[in-house]
């Protein structure tokens, strides 16, 4: 099912591939929320203000509400977590084999 366009070839893809990615995505969208869980706890525990988080994290009021209603969309993993360590708390991110019941290995999030 292969078609010519120029000099290139293109095959149609199996959905294999796509379930993939999907479940790939998933596991990324899981990491944010649980790094946002974390940044909203700690500022619900301190007791800021929009106006403090604000000056602390140096982002903007609207995006600080993306951030309280979990619309992570123009949030990384990474820059989630400058803004745990702006807000006073370690990030570690430890490196290890995976387990032998697993076929795969995983990202753990745990907030202490």
């Amino acid at each position: 099912m292969a078609k010519r366009k120029g000099n290139r070839r293109a095959t149609r893809g199996s959905r294999s591939v796509l379930a993939r990615l999907r479940r790939l995505r998933a596991r990324g969208k899981a990491t944010q929320v649980r790094l946002a869980v974390a940044i909203n706890q700690i500022i619900q525990e301190r007791r800021l203000s929009r106006s403090d988080v604000e000056g602390l994290l140096k982002i903007n009021q609207p995006k600080i509400s993306c951030l309280a209603n979990y619309h992570l969309r123009g949030f990384s993993v990474g820059r989630l977590m400058r803004l745990l360590t702006a807000l006073g708390r370690d990030v570690e991110i430890i490196v290890r084999r995976k387990s032998k019941s697993g076929k795969r290995g995983r990202i753990l999030v745990t907030a202490a």
